[in-house]
Parts: structure tokens; C-alpha cells; sequence
């Protein structure tokens, strides 16, 4: 099974393009999969039933695991065995009856306009590290863009005559405007900063460390959390905050859903939709407050 499982994995890299975190989340539910099921006795592919991947679906909810959790490990069992029904390494896809459960979709935390302007204040100073952190907060909350596209970012990739970044992944492209205190910012870090933290000089990496490589995940998230707490924020808010917080208050300025879905790279306007039910429940909730009868 676990050459099996080399392959899946070799298939959706050179086939589908995923990304390496992708591939990395399913060879991590599979492997727990082929853990469960070797307690059965269960080694070969070919002597696997439903009901035994139904049984590990059972173990997970036994263990109060996540209903999110659940799902992605049914996700990740059902593109597995579809995979091994293509490669006719199985005669069925016994998969295809497995249910993921009812997932209830959580409101994402925000901050206020307030906080965020709190939040981007606070790298201050003129060091090339607090001109870097300015820059990216501003450009994070400017643009909406995930963490891992920030800290991949490309020089080459901003185009600062006309205010813009040009986001890439393994599909598509997205274009992405920003304002004038992200530019601000970006012009002072690239002119005054940059040069003094990026260690190899032909490097075309926008942010770096203060080792002079590229910035990983968690360093900036360290670093949110660190300003975060600087400016007297007590939600615990993730660099996936920032994200929220521009589409929300895109949304409730009056902003498009679909514009808003195509800065957000969305494939689904469903997944964009939850930020037009937050601006509905704002609206309802000031409406009970202010209406004599509401």
C-alpha cells in the first residue's frame, strides 16, 4: 500500500500540479489510513472493503475528531481510491459510498478598521526588519493575499508605477491592486531595506529574513502575533486574519462578490458568499440596536 500511495502522490504532483503542502496533507491522512487498517490484518489493497474504510471514519468520530478533519481524510481516501480504480490497481472504487459529515461553517474572526490600523502602526521605526514588517502587513492587508503567496512573493512580481502585484499558483493568475499606503511602504523597504536583509544579491525574493533567506510561515506568523499583542489586540488573530479582514471590509464598503472572489483567488463565489452573510448579521445587529421596535 505504501507504494501505492508513492504513486498517488507522483500522479497528482506531475498530473494535477499540486502544491507541496497538498501532496504532504495526503500522504499524512493516507499513511494513518494504512496504519488503521494494518491493525486489521488488512496489507493488500485488493482485500480492502467499504466497510473497513467506513470503520476508520467510525474511529475518527469515536476519537471526536473535527468534523473539517473528517472530511478532508474522506476527501483524501475517496481521490486515493478513485486514483487506484484509474490505475487498475483495484476493480472497484469502494470508496464512493463513504459520507463526510455535516460541517457547520464558523463566521471567520475579523478585526475592526480600528485594530487593523492599530495593527499596521506599529512597525514604526526605519530598521530594514520594522520597514520589512511594514511593508508586509500593509501589502497583506492591501491585497488580501495568503501568507504563503506573501512570503513567495517576487520583485518581479510587483508592479509599483501602476499600484499592483501579480499572484501566480499551478493554475492560474491573478492581478491585484493595492493602495497608496501599501506603496508607501513597499517603496521606503525596497529603496531603503531590502538590499540590507536579502543575502544573495540576485535573488528575486520581494521579503526575506534576518538571515537574508526567505521568510518561512511560521516566522511571520511570530511576527503578527508579536505586533498583534503590541497594539493591544486581544483576539487571537493568524496571518489568515488580514485576509478576512480586507474581503469583509471590501464587502462592507460595498465591494462586488465576484471582484472580491477574484482578489481572494476563490474558484467557488460560495466560499466569498460568507463574507456578504457577515456584512447581512452586522446590519441586523444594528438594526435591533438602533430600531425603536426592533
Amino acid at each position: 500500500m505504501e507504494q501505492a500511495i508513492d504513486q498517488f502522490i507522483t500522479y497528482l504532483h506531475n498530473i494535477k500540479n499540486t502544491s507541496a503542502n497538498t501532496e504532504l496533507s495526503y500522504r499524512r491522512d493516507l499513511k494513518k489510513v494504512m496504519a488503521f487498517l494494518n491493525t486489521r490484518g488488512l496489507t493488500k489493497l485488493v482485500d480492502i472493503k467499504k466497510e473497513d474504510l467506513q470503520a476508520y471514519i467510525t474511529s475518527m468520530n469515536e476519537q471526536h475528531f473535527a468534523a473539517a478533519t473528517v472530511s478532508r481524510n474522506i476527501a483524501s481516501i475517496k481521490a486515493f481510491f478513485h486514483f487506484l480504480c484509474q490505475e487498475k490497481m483495484i476493480e472497484k472504487d469502494i470508496s464512493d459510498d463513504l459520507k463526510a459529515p455535516k460541517i457547520e461553517k464558523k463566521m471567520p474572526e475579523i478585526l475592526t478598521t480600528e485594530e487593523v490600523v492599530r495593527l499596521l502602526e506599529q512597525p514604526s521605526g526605519d530598521s530594514p526588519k520594522e520597514l520589512r514588517d511594514k511593508a508586509m502587513l500593509e501589502l497583506l492587508y492591501a491585497t488580501g493575499i495568503r501568507v504563503t503567496e506573501l512570503i513567495t512573493l517576487k520583485v518581479s512580481e510587483v508592479n509599483l508605477p501602476m499600484s499592483f502585484i501579480v499572484c501566480k499558483d499551478a493554475h492560474k493568475e491573478r492581478v491585484i491592486p493595492f493602495g497608496m499606503a501599501a506603496k508607501n511602504a513597499l517603496i521606503k523597504y525596497l529603496t531603503e531595506a531590502r538590499d540590507k536583509m536579502v543575502e544573495d544579491k540576485s535573488s528575486d525574493i520581494l521579503f526575506a529574513n534576518c538571515s537574508g533567506s526567505s521568510m518561512s510561515r511560521q516566522g511571520f506568523w511570530k511576527l503578527i502575533k508579536y505586533y498583534s499583542k503590541k497594539a493591544g489586540i486581544t483576539a487571537d488573530i493568524t496571518p489568515h486574519t488580514l485576509r478576512h479582514s480586507f474581503a469583509a471590509h471590501l464587502v462592507e464598503n460595498g465591494a462586488d462578490l465576484r471582484s472580491v472572489q477574484e482578489m481572494l483567488g476563490h474558484s467557488d463565489i460560495s466560499t466569498t458568499q460568507i463574507y456578504a452573510n457577515m456584512n447581512h448579521n452586522r446590519i441586523r445587529e444594528v438594526y435591533a440596536k438602533a430600531h425603536p421596535r426592533g
